[in-house]
């Protein structure tokens, strides 16, 4: 009996001493920036909205962009659990925006074009214009296409001036600043120069026709 009571409590401090005292921290040291309430530590910019819908992030309008002001991110790896809702959805994620939003909030999502990167969210366009790529300066090194209606996780790691980003697990992009890049072929693309080692990340909606779900927006530092 002695020893089976021992046991438990074996069991029993082996436990307390696994769980994880960093409060809304989740596993594996990701860090939510996004709190599925609220846009606390948001700034909104230029046309259109995002609506806080059954704890997701929602794009109405554009073309604008939701930009996380609270810290310059760099070193690190962000996590965006999304979701399309239509074949034609389009949007994406800004990184290494070197200034947060400033007036005025109408030119601001420009800036973010010309002077960070988005990280594509685009199923129908083509290799450089799509989805786990920086908008028309990288081609697509693997073609993902995830599925309408359904959660798909895209990886961003910014290693100093280092970009790969994953999709679903899959490398997309693999990207070192100074880089050969293509001239421009769109009139939206972004200007050509180099980008900031750590900066500001955003959210963009693109227009009236997709309302594309953002479930988790998460950080987790480098294990150097």
């Amino acid at each position: 009996m002695r020893r089976s009571f021992a046991l438990l409590i074996a069991i029993a401090l082996a436990s307390l001493t696994n769980l994880n005292f960093a409060g809304d921290q989740p596993a594996a040291g990701w860090k939510p920036i996004f709190n599925g309430k609220d846009m606390t530590n948001w700034k909104m910019t230029g046309p259109g909205e995002f609506k806080v819908e059954d704890g997701e992030l929602v794009t109405y309008g554009g073309m604008g962009l939701l930009t996380y002001e609270k810290e310059k991110l760099g070193n690190c790896e962000i996590k965006v659990v999304f979701k399309l809702m239509a074949l034609n959805d389009n949007s994406g994620v800004y990184i290494r925006i070197p200034e947060p939003p400033k007036e005025p909030l109408n030119a601001y999502p420009w800036f973010a074009v010309n002077n960070g990167y988005e990280v594509q969210i685009d199923n129908l366009d083509n290799e450089w214009h799509r989805t786990g790529c920086l908008y028309s300066m990288t081609k697509a090194k693997a073609i993902v296409s995830p599925k309408v209606n359904e959660y798909a996780e895209m990886i961003i790691k910014l290693d100093g001036l280092h970009t790969t980003v994953t999709v679903n697990g899959e490398v997309v992009n693999d990207y070192k600043e100074g880089e050969e890049v293509p001239a421009k072929v769109k009139p939206g693309d972004p200007d050509r120069r180099p980008r900031p080692e750590t900066g500001y990340i955003g959210l963009q909606n693109h227009g009236g026709h997709a309302h594309v779900h953002f479930k988790e927006v998460s950080i987790r530092e480098l294990k150097k």
